[in-house]
C-alpha cells in the first residue's frame, strides 16, 4: 500500500514533497533522549568523520567544491561556530533512526546551520522545509510558534521525510538526497528520461536542475574535508558528544524575559536555542517544550518551584466600550491585532461593546525581544532603510561566500536581497543588490555572520591546592585570560576562598 501510494504521488505531482498518508505525522514527542548514546566519540567532527556510509569516489564535481572550500579557510569555521547547540541533537536523531551520519552536514548546505536562514521562496530553518512539506509531515505554524525552525521537531521531522526519500528510491541515498532537494518526482522523471534512452540512470549520469546537480557534490565535498580538514586549510573547534540541550515541558505561557532572569541566559541565548519561538512568548498551546543548556536547567526548576502557581506571564483584562477596536486597543496595550485575536481565539476583526478581552502583557519593551519575528523584520527594514545600496557584478571565481565577505554581510542576506538560490551557479556579468550598512551591525546580522556567543561568566571558588593553570586546564581557557578577566598580575598567589571570573564556553566546558 505504501509503495502504491508513493508511486502515485511520482506520477500526478512532480513537486518538492510527497507523503503517505496512511503514515502522516501529527507531531512529535518533544522529549530529548539523554541516555541516547551515539559512540564513545569525544568530539561530534570526529565522529563523523570516521563513520561515514555514503560511498562515492572524488570525481570532479566533487572536487569543484572542495577547491572552493580549501580557498575559503575560515568557511567551517564560523560553521562549527553555528553548529555548536544544535550538531548533538541532529546527529542523535539521525542514528536513532539508522541514517548515515553524514545527513547531519545537510544543513550546511541547506542554511550554513543558521536557524533563521530562510530561502528565495519560502523554506525556512536548518532544514529549509518548505510549507506543504513542513505540514506534510506535522510541523504546525501559529502566531506563537513556528515548527518548521524548531530545532528538535523539525530534525525530527527531517529525518523522515530522508527516510521515507531513500525507501522510495531503493536504498540509493544520492537519489534521496537529490529529491530532497528538487523533488522526488523531479528525480524520478530524469531517472525514467535515462532508463528509456537506455543510458546509466544513477545520479551522476541523469538531467537534474543545475542546483541540484552541485547540492549532492556539496554534501559529499562536506564529508571528505570533514575526514580531512588540515589537509584542506581548515579548522573545526571540537564540539563535544554529549547533550547540551535539555528539553524541558512547560505547563503555563512564559515570558521570555522570566527565563532569562531565572536561567542568566541572554535574550538571545534563549531565541537562539529555540528559534521557532516567534514572539515575547512562549505559546499559548500547552505543554510547550523548550529547550535550555543543561547546566542552567537545575536553577530553572528550582525558581519554577519556588513561583509555585504564580503566572509566569502578565495579563490585563481589557472590557470593550465604544469606539474600540483592535487597533486601538493594541496600541493602548503596546501589542499587537494578531496577538490578541491569538489569544482571544478571534476569528475576525469584530468585537463587541460589552465583551471582555484577555491581552498578554510583555514585562519588556518589544525592544528587549531581539529575535522575536518581529524584531527580525524590524532590524532587516532598518538595514535596508539605512544602507547604502550598491549594484555589484559577478567576476570569475565569484561565490555568494566570497561576495558576503567582501561586503561585510552574509549569504543569507545576498539571497534574500537578490530573490535567488543559495546553491545555484553565479554567472559572469550578473548584477547583484548588496546593502551596505552605515551602522553598527545588529544581533541578528552577528549570529548571521559568527553564531551565537554561547559563553557565560561564572564565579570559580578556589581550592585548597588549586593554581591558575589547573583551573585553566578544568574549564579549557587559557592562564592569561583569566589573568586578564581578574586583573592578576603574574606574582598574584591564589588563597582558598578567593573568588575568580571566568568565561567559559559552555558546550565544550567541564562544568562538574
Amino acid at each position: 500500500m505504501k509503495s502504491a501510494l508513493l508511486l502515485l504521488v511520482l506520477i500526478l505531482s512532480g513537486c518538492q514533497s510527497f507523503v503517505d498518508n496512511n503514515q502522516k505525522l501529527t507531531g512529535f514527542s518533544p522529549k530529548l533522549n539523554d541516555s541516547y548514546q551515539n559512540s564513545n566519540e569525544s568530539d561530534l567532527w570526529r565522529l563523523i568523520a570516521s563513520q561515514q556510509e555514503i560511498r562515492s569516489d572524488v570525481n570532479p564535481r566533487i572536487q569543484e567544491h572542495i577547491d572552493w572550500i580549501e580557498q575559503h579557510p575560515e568557511y567551517l569555521s564560523i560553521i562549527s561556530k553555528r553548529a555548536e547547540p544544535y550538531l548533538y541533537v541532529v546527529v542523535s536523531e539521525i542514528q536513532k533512526q539508522g541514517l548515515p551520519i553524514e545527513i547531519a552536514l545537510l544543513p550546511i548546505v541547506e542554511s550554513d546551520y543558521y536557524p533563521f536562514s530562510y530561502s528565495h521562496g519560502t523554506a525556512v530553518g536548518l532544514w529549509q522545509f518548505i510549507p506543504s512539506t513542513g505540514k506534510m509531515y506535522g510541523l504546525e505554524e501559529n502566531w506563537w510558534h513556528e515548527d518548521r525552525r524548531d530545532i528538535l521537531v523539525s530534525t525530527r521531522a527531517a529525518v523522515k521525510y530522508l527516510k521515507d526519500l531513500n525507501e522510495m528510491f531503493n536504498g540509493d541515498w544520492l537519489m534521496a538526497i537529490a529529491a530532497y532537494n528538487s523533488g522526488p518526482g523531479r528525480v524520478q522523471k530524469a531517472i525514467n528520461a535515462n532508463i528509456e534512452l537506455g543510458l546509466k540512470a544513477d545520479f551522476w549520469s541523469i538531467d537534474l536542475p543545475k542546483e541540484t546537480e552541485k547540492y549532492v557534490p556539496k554534501l559529499l565535498a562536506l564529508g571528505e574535508v570533514i575526514k580531512n580538514p588540515e589537509r584542506y586549510n581548515q579548522k573545526l573547534n571540537m564540539i563535544e558528544n554529549k547533550p547540551f540541550l535539555k528539553a524541558i515541558e512547560l505547563n503555563s505561557q512564559f515570558d521570555l524575559a522570566l527565563i532569562s532572569q531565572w536561567t542568566g541566559l541572554t535574550i538571545n541565548q534563549i531565541y537562539t536555542f529555540n528559534p521557532g519561538l516567534k514572539r515575547w512568548a512562549t505559546p499559548v498551546s500547552l505543554p510547550y517544550t523548550i529547550l535550555l543548556p543543561e547546566d542552567v536547567v537545575n536553577r530553572f526548576e528550582e525558581n519554577l518551584s519556588k513561583a509555585g502557581q504564580r503566572p509566569k506571564i502578565s495579563w490585563a483584562r481589557h472590557k470593550v466600550k465604544q469606539g474600540d477596536s483592535l487597533s486601538l486597543i493594541a496600541q493602548k496595550y503596546k501589542t499587537t491585532i494578531g496577538q490578541i485575536k491569538s489569544v482571544n481565539e478571534l476569528s475576525t476583526d469584530i468585537i463587541r461593546i460589552g465583551d471582555y478581552l484577555i491581552v498578554p502583557l510583555a514585562q519588556q519593551a518589544q525592544s528587549y525581544y531581539s529575535l522575536s519575528e518581529n524584531q527580525r523584520e524590524k532590524s532587516r527594514l532598518n538595514i535596508q532603510k539605512n544602507a547604502e545600496k550598491i549594484i555589484y557584478k559577478v567576476i570569475s571565481g565569484d561565490s555568494l561566500w566570497k561576495i558576503a565577505k567582501k561586503y561585510n554581510t552574509s549569504v543569507n542576506d545576498l539571497v534574500r536581497w537578490n530573490q535567488i538560490i543559495p546553491t545555484a551557479p553565479l554567472s559572469i556579468g550578473k548584477e547583484l543588490v548588496v546593502l551596505i550598512e552605515n551602522k553598527n551591525k545588529t544581533e541578528l546580522a552577528k549570529i548571521a555572520n559568527t553564531g551565537i556567543d554561547i559563553s557565560r561568566k561564572i564565579v570559580y571558588t578556589v581550592k585548597t591546592g588549586d593554581n591558575l593553570s589547573k583551573i585553566a586546564k578544568k574549564y579549557q581557557v587559557k592562564v592569561n585570560d583569566i589573568q586578564s578577566w581578574n586583573e592578576l598580575n603574574e606574582e598574584h598567589i591564589l588563597q582558598p576562598g578567593d573568588k575568580l571570573t571566568i568565561t567559559i564556553n559552555v558546550v565544550n566546558s567541564n562544568l562538574s
